[in-house]
């Protein structure tokens, strides 16, 4: 009878100090918060593709905690901030139970742990923020030697400075090689796509890496998609700077047959973008008529893409009657879905990029007497 009761006592001991496992899908966010009062409003935000701070979840703080649980499929990075708080702490919010420790006095610096995420997310946090550290010691460092008058020194720690920041902006792309299998490594990756002057070539390779993980659900796939449309966009950005050989295209005429730009031969080449239904395009059009009608026998080329779509070829073709355009003329009629469109990253028109003879870019949207002046500088 006492090994009964010793046995009862042991599974209600266990029982007692084991939480019940959290139904599939379920998050648990449990926060202890020092020195933070009742009432307070405690929030978890999401950033939009316009950078405002949407609200997904509110908890109240009670004898300095509170608790968020919710449903959510997959990993994904959130904001948690607190009323009264300034700032915010980046975390995962993921399926299963996670625990954050807020410091009222420095919520950057808070601690968050309990989901496999998270604790790989401290780690990233830790080594960038050693990384950041280094970068702003050098910076210090350059600024002291030229307040000090010591140019070689000053110039020393200024390359180092830019090389170690260019370091800190790669060490994603070194995360995402060591952790190959995290679902952190594409979140962190996709974070990454905001900004400029970003290393294509790495993000190629970065996603390669991570193919099985964004394979692994339709929420990971999404991601991915986003992150080969801005590696697409990042190309199409780079391909068509000034100095740049054109990307060549073709697409179909009036009549049906294909014209490359390649095919047209100019001493200098303005490829235009526009649509009938396009009015700041059309009220352009006689303008770029007197610039050809002007410079065409001295050299000048013009092939105009149109982004009409496919039921409105009757009115391109009319409208290029019309508008007295005398030039080559071609359309996909897709609309903005026109791969010429993508492969120029054209998202406003009328867009004109202007090629010298060696179907190099010398200028791009120019209108008006802007493209009269630079048709002029390269054949008179």
């Amino acid at each position: 009878m006492k090994k009964v009761i010793l046995l009862l006592l042991i599974i209600v001991a266990y029982s007692c100090n084991t939480q019940d496992t959290l139904p599939p899908n379920t998050y648990e966010v449990t926060v202890t918060a020092k020195g933070v009062v009742n009432g307070l409003r405690s929030h978890i935000k999401t950033i939009n593709e316009r950078r405002s701070e949407i609200i997904l979840d509110t908890a109240i703080v009670m004898n300095e905690t509170f608790t968020f649980t919710g449903k959510i499929v997959s990993p994904s990075l959130k904001l948690l901030s607190v009323n009264g708080i300034a700032g915010n702490i980046s975390f995962v919010l993921e399926p299963g139970r996670t625990s954050i420790e807020i410091y009222k006095d420095s919520i950057t610096a808070s601690k968050v742990s309990g989901t496999v995420n998270n604790n790989v997310y401290n780690k990233y946090k830790t080594a960038y923020k050693e990384k950041t550290n280094v970068v702003s010691e050098l910076r210090n460092a350059a600024i002291a030697a030229r307040r000090n008058g010591d140019i070689n020194l000053f110039e020393e720690l200024k390359a180092k400075d830019i090389e170690q920041g260019k370091a800190l902006n790669n060490y994603v792309h070194e995360f995402v090689a060591d952790n190959p299998k995290s679902d952190l490594s594409l979140l962190l990756l996709d974070g990454q796509t905001k900004g400029t002057n970003k290393d294509v070539e790495k993000f190629k390779n970065s996603v390669l890496t991570l193919q099985n993980v964004i394979n692994k659900n339709e929420s990971n796939k999404l991601i991915g998609q986003k992150i080969m449309a801005f590696i697409t966009i990042a190309e199409s950005k780079a391909n068509t700077e000034i100095g740049k050989i054109a990307p060549d295209f073709s697409a179909p005429k009036p009549n049906g047959d294909l014209l490359a730009l390649s095919d047209i031969k100019g001493k200098a080449t303005i490829i235009d973008f526009w649509a009938s239904w396009c009015k700041p395009c059309r009220r352009e059009n006689p303008n770029v008529v007197k610039v050809y009608e002007k410079y065409h026998d001295k050299g000048l080329e013009i092939i105009s893409v149109s982004l009409d779509k496919e039921n409105q070829k009757a009115r391109w073709l009319k409208a290029i009657e019309d508008d007295n355009m005398t030039w080559h003329h071609i359309s996909n009629l897709k609309f903005w879905n026109d791969p010429i469109v993508r492969l120029y990253n054209v998202n406003g028109i009328p867009a004109t990029f202007i090629l010298d003879e060696d179907g190099k870019i010398v200028a791009k949207k120019l209108r008006g007497d802007a493209l009269d002046k630079q048709i002029a500088q390269m054949l008179e």
